[in-house]
């Protein structure tokens, strides 16, 4: 008892490896739920089957200091389409009702900023069995030698599952078997998605003439009981086939009722019809009764391709469509084209003259358009000419040409659009062509108004407008710069009078407009372009918009308020405030960045603000001026450092680092208070006796006379000279302290998962696994590794390295003791080290074996690793015992490293550890247990021995 003392108190205050606390994360992933099945599969991943519409719920245990961020991330299984990734920041992965596209390999990622991230795996299969679906196909052949006649039905069965199905065929209620019945074949089809099974009947039979099932069945996995699907095979068994009451297209006036009737005119069993459309669901108005489609007031919304499709599992779906079409005429739009050949803008006699009308109309194929000349309809002559489609137009556009133009032709045109026979509205446009009517446009920017500033948030407009011309066109605005769309989140935006109004401006909509004339509803000649600049004018933006500035008392403080940007740039006031109240000071030059000094002392802290302002608003630099500590960091470790006192009480050994111990005052102490139901059970002052903190360095303190099982909030406070910090809080929660079965040998035997705080080496290539008999990989390589563990029992476990692939010849997996502090121990007389007795049972068979090392990792300024045992090639079917005495000049672990062989009957295993303190004995027993130092998974030890044991393994983590 006096040797444990010395080790845990040495271990804490040698602060792990001397170099701080500060330590990497550790994960580990447990999961719970509805799962069926749990496993390791060969490689050394878990597997954790779930069936669908279970929960899942994985939890990420995780160690490291400072507390490590939790994310799960998640790659997409079998299932999935894609890869898939959904970041969950929290420690608890919930999935209530799981659907199998959520399967696949989910990673918990543990970053605590210290070293590198751990992440660990774990592949989350769903299981599922849908109902199976169920066709039947024939073919009929004539064989030409003779009149005999063959017909083959195929009776096609899928189904999807997880995992794979097995198939039944059943006639009535009997079992089909091909080895029994010649008339039958039963194959799987190549190229199919899905699981799919064949039933092939040749050349049919009467008896063939029955009720068929399709029974699949996952073999009860998950509970998950068998679907099945049942046909009747006749001899009228028939595929569907349909007509449709209308023609492949429906062209219809908006307000019409529709009626589409999809008969069915054969097909055995009664096929089952349904009525889909392209884009989009049916319209909320639609009905449909049996095969009748009906659309009430068909609106051009309700337009698109209307699918009826005929299904009775037999041969092919039926399927018919029909394009409803729905009239429709809007935007008529005119323009007028000056003779192009001579660059024209103006009307001149004896040249040419073009007048075109457009309307955008549904069917665009189906628009009449008629022309008049003084209310009399025009035909084509020597000098006018009518162009139903004008190539040199948008597609739909109907031109009347005016060539070598005379006075006669001075009239007003009309363009008359409608659709024949349609009680759709006809559109119309009119031209007045004379000389004084007919004008090219001149645009202008009013005075002062190339350039608008408006502040943000406000309205604005920009205005270009039509001074002259006839007709005058309308105004279309964009953005100079061709990747910015409008702020409406259109390239163009059309304005009628040539004013755009904008609201809400922000700062993003700052720039340049152009303003350009339409082709469209005036001349058709090169457009009048202006342009204006929009300026928003917005507060100036500061850096830092808020700062925690700590400081020792009586030293000078400077704080700076930073202008990263201003519209405009000129600042026209700059004041500094503390508490709210201005500070008297010399007005500040707007030309240098703000700056404030002064000297700390207990009654100048507080916040301090620096207000900074434009013409457009004012903004603030915030400032928290403290000489305050900064708070103090809890050691986060998942299994909480809890100890059993006598009675029915408990202690806790709080542990924590102060951050920026420099930054204020030096720090003599902390308050602490322990509370329960948010009354003070204690309040205690820890003094340091002069000894400051130190940044990354690990402070403790124990808690004593807690209530078993009782949790309590415990609530910590820096102090200094001149303050106190804020306090933090964490919730002690009582664990039970882990116990190990009893025996009479103190040997780490692998028995539980936790593997006696051994961990995998991240620098290698593989792992080692931790397996039993009843874990074999029933496929597992033969005339290699063994069949127990080292005590005979299949329930044993032991740890072994797989040489299967995908490993190859050198591959090295590393198995890491927990770490061992022997700073504090002094060896025999006359020696400055303590030996310790490295004792273990190793397994070697195999033709492939390659080599096991031993080696002993001795922690200083960098880990340095030295060989102190090591055996190589084929050792026999049998465990064979090994130990090995070492002297470490300082903390040390023990690593464990198997060597990939040139074969795959290469597997090598350990057992039964034991690592204690002085020389190893002649004779096959263990060394005294009082001084055991690592005990393990096959014993139970007292009190003192096991926290022994939990703090070297929580150094381990430290230190890695």
């Amino acid at each position: 008892m006096e040797f444990f003392w010395i080790f845990f108190f040495s271990s804490v205050h040698q602060l792990a490896c001397g170099q701080g606390v500060y330590a990497p994360a550790n994960a580990q992933i447990v999961h719970s739920g509805a799962a069926c099945n749990v496993k390791d599969d060969n490689i050394s991943e878990r597997i954790y089957t779930i069936r669908e519409g279970d929960t899942l719920v994985l939890r990420c245990i995780v160690k490291g200091h400072p507390r490590p961020q939790v994310r799960w991330t998640k790659t997409a299984g079998s299932a999935s389409d894609k890869f898939q990734e959904t970041s969950i920041y929290n420690e608890t992965l919930r999935i209530e009702g799981i659907q199998r596209v959520q399967g696949g390999r989910y990673y918990c990622k543990a970053d605590n900023g210290v070293g590198v991230a751990a992440i660990k795996s774990i592949r989350v299969d769903v299981q599922y069995l849908d109902v199976p679906f169920l066709t039947v196909h024939q073919t009929t052949g004539d064989i030409r030698v003779g009149f005999y006649h063959e017909k083959t039905v195929f009776l096609r069965c899928t189904v999807n599952s997880n995992p794979p199905a097995r198939f039944i065929w059943k006639r009535g209620t009997r079992i089909i078997e091909q080895s029994k019945d010649n008339g039958v074949d039963i194959y799987e089809p190549l190229y199919t998605q899905g699981e799919t099974k064949v039933l092939k009947l040749k050349n049919l039979r009467p008896k063939d003439f029955a009720d068929y099932t399709c029974q699949v069945s996952v073999r009860n996995v998950c509970n998950i009981e068998d679907k099945w699907v049942k046909f009747m095979l006749t001899n009228a068994t028939s595929p569907p086939m349909i007509r449709l009451s209308v023609n492949d297209t429906v062209v219809v006036d908006p307000g019409q009722d529709v009626l589409i009737t999809c008969e069915v005119t054969a097909g055995y069993p009664s096929p089952n019809v349904k009525w889909t459309r392209y884009p989009g669901p049916l319209p909320l108005s639609a009905q449909v009764k049996g095969g009748t489609l009906i659309l009430r007031a068909v609106t051009p919304a309700d337009g698109g391709f209307y699918n009826c499709t005929a299904v009775n599992n037999v041969g092919n779906p039926a399927r018919k469509n029909v394009n409803l079409v729905v009239r429709t005429m809007s935007n008529l739009t005119f323009q007028i084209t000056p003779d192009s050949n001579k660059d024209s803008e103006t009307i001149q006699m004896g040249r040419d003259l073009k007048l075109s009308c457009h309307v955008d109309a549904i069917p665009q194929d189906k628009v009449n358009y008629t022309w008049y000349k003084n209310g009399a309809t025009v035909f084509s002559s020597d000098n006018l000419m009518l162009l139903r489609s004008d190539p040199d137009m948008a597609p739909g556009t109907s031109s009347l040409e005016i060539m070598d133009m005379k006075f006669r032709d001075l009239a007003t045109y009309s363009c008359v659009v409608n659709f024949p026979g349609s009680r759709v509205p006809e559109m119309r446009v009119d031209f007045n062509i004379s000389q004084n009517n007919i004008s090219p446009p001149v645009l202008s920017v009013p005075s002062g108004g190339q350039i608008v500033s408006v502040r943000e948030g406000g309205n604005a407009e920009l205005v270009c407008l039509v001074v002259d011309g006839k007709p005058r066109p309308p105004v279309l605005w964009s953005r100079t710069e061709k990747d910015l769309l409008m702020p409406s989140g259109t390239p163009v935006v059309e304005t009628p009078d040539g004013r755009l109004r904008l609201r809400n401006v922000s700062r993003d909509m700052m720039g340049l407009y152009r303003c350009q004339t339409a082709p469209y509803n005036g001349l058709n000649i090169k457009r009048r372009e202006a342009q204006v600049q929009l300026n928003v004018q917005y507060p100036p933006i500061l850096d830092p918009v808020f700062q925690d500035v700590r400081s020792r008392n009586f030293q000078i403080v400077t704080l700076r308020c930073t202008v990263v940007r201003s519209n405009p740039s000129r600042l026209t006031e700059i004041r500094w405030l503390r508490k709210g109240e201005f500070i008297r000071m010399s007005t500040p030059d707007p030309k240098e960045t703000p700056e404030l000094k002064f000297k700390l002392e207990p009654i100048n802290n507080g916040t301090y603000e620096c207000r900074v302002s434009n013409s457009a608003g004012t903004s603030t630099c915030t400032f928290n001026v403290s000489a305050k500590p900064y708070n103090s960091e809890f050691y986060f470790d998942t299994p909480n450092p809890v100890r059993i006192l006598t009675s029915n009480s408990y202690s806790y050994n709080l542990q924590w680092t102060q951050k920026d111990p420099q930054a204020t005052d030096r720090i003599i102490g902390y308050w602490l208070n322990v509370r329960k139901d948010k009354q003070n059970v204690m309040s205690t002052q820890i003094d340091l006796k002069g000894k400051e903190p130190e940044s990354g360095v690990l402070m403790s303190h124990t808690i004593s006379d807690l209530r078993i099982p009782m949790s309590y909030e415990v609530r910590l406070a820096p102090i200094t000279t001149y303050s106190i910090g804020d306090y933090i809080s964490r919730i002690i929660v009582y664990s039970e302290p882990y116990t190990y079965p009893r025996s009479s040998d103190h040997v780490c035997g692998f028995e539980d998962e936790r593997v006696c705080g051994f961990s995998q080496d991240r620098s290698d290539v593989f792992d080692w696994t931790r397996q039993n008999n009843l874990m074999h990989n029933p496929k597992r390589s033969a005339n290699t590794g063994p069949e127990t563990d080292r005590s005979g029992t299949f329930e044993g476990y032991y740890m072994y390295i797989e040489a299967s692939r995908p490993r190859a010849q050198g591959d090295k997996a590393r198995l890491l003791s927990p770490l061992f502090n022997v700073s504090s121990v002094k060896g025999p007389k006359g020696s400055g080290r303590m030996p310790y007795c490295v004792s273990f049972y190793y397994h070697m068979k195999g033709k492939h074996i390659g080599t096991l090392n031993v080696l002993l990792r001795v922690r200083s300024i960098a880990p340095v690793d030295s060989v102190v045992w090591t055996k190589s090639g084929h050792q026999g079917p049998v465990w064979r015992k090994a130990s090995v005495d070492i002297s470490p000049s300082g903390p040390f672990q023990i690593v464990f490293e198997g060597i990939r062989g040139p074969g795959f009957e290469g597997d090598i295993a350990i057992d039964d550890v034991s690592i204690t303190i002085g020389k190893c004995k002649q004779e096959n027993t263990v060394a005294n247990a009082g001084k055991t130092v690592l005990i393990g998974g096959s014993r139970s030890l007292p009190m003192a021995r096991w926290l022994t044991f939990s703090l070297s393994c929580f150094l381990s983590l430290l230190c890695r």
